[in-house]
């Protein structure tokens, strides 16, 4: 999928490199606070070096001006970049919908196809938005705080990377068995949302049927699966659909 992505990404390249300068910026100020408690125990506190006190305080409200004003300046541009890119692929992928033949309308429930076109172009949001530039602001900050731990204690340090790679590696198998879990979920609430309007639009055909009951219980199948141990599409198999008729 990479070229698809770079597809999508591509025309907002220099909005994002400015995301990257800003929240390289934006880290950068975020580690004064920790960094300034050396000078505050180690010469103000302990060698009594008062006059770099007011300095001190100077530099670390400077710094916090300067991480709000970056935060904030990330939020207006990417977020609306994320926007206006979330809203393109709706454009496009409703396009391909309304050009599939018939008989794929004849499988799928309406409602299905109007949820999967509203909220599944929703992960774009990561490709290029907040979620990008705290990811990579995480790694920077991770970089930088391990050089300084190496400089401090090289041994603790690596005792402490060694967890976190044992952490990692039990991260990646949770994972695993999670991320299809997530995606039949997404799946599933499809085919929730769409089997929800298509009995609300023909909710005189249930009411005619006396189908309320079966409706309710077809729709909390829907939200709590793990609950009724299978999908909805296989919940009252054998039952006429009335909401369809």
């Amino acid at each position: 999928m990479l070229p698809d992505v770079w597809d999508l990404v591509a025309p907002r390249r220099g909005l994002l490199l400015l995301g990257l300068v800003l929240m390289a910026i934006n880290r950068v100020a975020g580690l004064v606070l920790p960094a300034s408690t050396k000078w505050l125990i180690d010469d103000v506190i302990g060698k009594r070096q008062t006059e770099l006190l007011l300095p001190l305080v100077g530099a670390v409200g400077f710094a916090t001006l300067v991480q709000g004003a970056t935060s904030f300046a990330l939020t207006q541009s990417l977020s609306k970049a994320a926007q206006r890119l979330i809203a393109e692929l709706r454009r496009k992928v409703q396009a391909h919908v309304s050009h599939l033949p018939v008989a794929y309308y004849d499988s799928t429930k309406t409602g299905t196809l109007v949820t999967r076109i509203m909220s599944d172009v929703e992960g774009v949001r990561n490709l290029i938005g907040t979620g990008l530039v705290e990811f990579l602001g995480g790694l920077l900050t991770s970089a930088i705080a391990l050089i300084v731990l190496f400089r401090i204690s090289a041994r603790m340090t690596g005792l402490a990377v060694l967890f976190l790679i044992v952490f990692a590696f039990a991260l990646r198998r949770a994972f695993k068995t999670i991320r299809p879990i997530f995606r039949e979920r997404s799946k599933i609430n499809a085919e929730v949302s769409g089997r929800l309007t298509e009995s609300l639009g023909g909710v005189r055909v249930v009411k005619g049927y006396h189908a309320e009951g079966r409706e309710q219980a077809v729709f909390s199948g829907g939200v709590q699966p793990a609950v009724v141990g299978q999908r909805p599409a296989d919940a009252h198999r054998n039952v006429p659909d009335v909401a369809f008729l």
